[in-house]
């Protein structure tokens, strides 16, 4: 009883010493500045940066021909969404969008191309699958369009939906995944059909517009952009069946962590720069006048984030003055404003209404 009454007096006299002090002053808030340039210096430099600059420009693997995509128009000129997200990288490494050159391959040719270093980047409708990641050792850098496996027929068919198909003859490409999703999607509700493997996307659909075989099976937006090159589009129809989830994005190869950072974060610049009301008419006005602390970070007004990669400190400002927002990109290529007429649909801003899955991450 004592030992408890002594230590109870000892808690009540250290209380009221404790009353009679100050209290401690708290510091002032402080802004932890984005580390400079030279803590960088640790870091291993990005060898393929470093070809990339001595060469003057940048090796981008596209598609050989896909509209919405990648295609040359009339005049010989590289076009589409991918072609846009290389121009927005060159611009970011050499201020100069046109510092690229387009290398055109097929679905079966790509991952050689990069492995053995014929490209630096794949912006090349490929989905981000275990197997190519985990299996095979490629570094996808992001998510740039949301897709999943469809089925293309004549509307004479008059069918509501694949399932339909059974007994019919449905071109696919070699190399892809388009016949293992069909087969998958096929058994997995007993329903017959004859595989037609073709080696090229541009031989299925030829051979589907031969009436070769019953329906085409490919990427819906592949499907949408193969509509428009057919004899009369109108007399074709996308069923509503969605048979597989296809995320697209950007391909890299292993050990290069800087240059993986470079890919990923041109592609989130863009994205970020439709959330945050940055175009490509008005990035150079709010990079002068912007009072917003994310707007200056994406511009490079405040601190130097282009330093972290062994870019400059526009390296967004002018990816984003070259090809415009993710929004921009999408509407001229693919949406409203191109003869595919796609709706965004997943492919909207997380906080658009209705939302999609396109989500920036934040430059800080």
């Amino acid at each position: 009883m004592r030992v408890w009454a002594i230590g109870a007096m000892a808690a009540l006299l250290t209380g009221l010493s404790a009353c009679d002090r100050k209290p401690a002053e708290i510091p002032a808030e402080t802004t932890t500045p984005a580390p400079a340039a030279a803590s960088t210096s640790d870091l291993p430099d990005s060898p393929t940066l470093a070809a990339v600059k001595r060469r003057g420009r940048l090796n981008c693997g596209v598609h050989q021909g896909l509209v919405g995509f990648a295609y040359t128009d009339n005049r010989g000129q590289w076009r589409g969404f991918d072609v846009d997200f290389c121009r927005a990288m060159a611009a970011a490494i050499f201020g100069d969008p046109d510092a690229v050159r387009f290398v055109p391959l097929t679905a079966k040719e790509r991952f050689a191309a990069l492995s053995n270093g014929r490209v630096d980047v794949l912006w090349r409708n490929s989905s981000w699958t275990m197997s190519r990641d985990a299996g095979e050792g490629f570094v996808f850098a992001g998510i740039n369009y949301y897709d999943g496996q469809g089925f293309l027929v004549r509307r004479s068919l008059n069918l509501a939906s694949a399932t339909e198909l059974n007994g019919a003859r449905v071109c696919v490409q070699n190399g892809s995944n388009a016949q293992a999703n069909a087969d998958d999607f096929f058994r997995s509700r007993g329903v017959a059909y004859r595989p037609v493997v073709l080696e090229t996307e541009e031989a299925a659909r030829d051979a589907y517009g031969r009436e070769d075989c019953d329906a085409f099976s490919a990427d819906i937006s592949a499907l949408a952009a193969a509509r428009t090159v057919l004899s009369n589009p109108q007399e074709h129809v996308i069923l509503s069946d969605v048979v597989s989830k296809e995320p697209l994005g950007p391909v890299v190869k292993p050990g290069d962590d800087r240059w993986t950072a470079v890919v990923r974060w041109t592609l989130n610049a863009v994205i970020l720069a439709e959330e945050l009301g940055v175009t490509r008419e008005n990035a150079e006005t709010l990079a002068k006048d912007s009072r917003d602390p994310r707007v200056r970070r994406l511009l490079g007004v405040e601190d130097d984030y282009g330093a972290m990669m062994g870019l400059s400190k526009t390296w967004a400002l002018n990816a984003i003055g070259a090809t415009g927002n993710y929004g921009e990109i999408f509407d001229r290529n693919l949406g409203s404003q191109s003869p595919l007429d796609l709706a965004r649909g997943l492919n909207a801003q997380w906080n658009a209404r209705p939302s999609g899955l396109i989500y920036g991450l934040p430059i800080r």
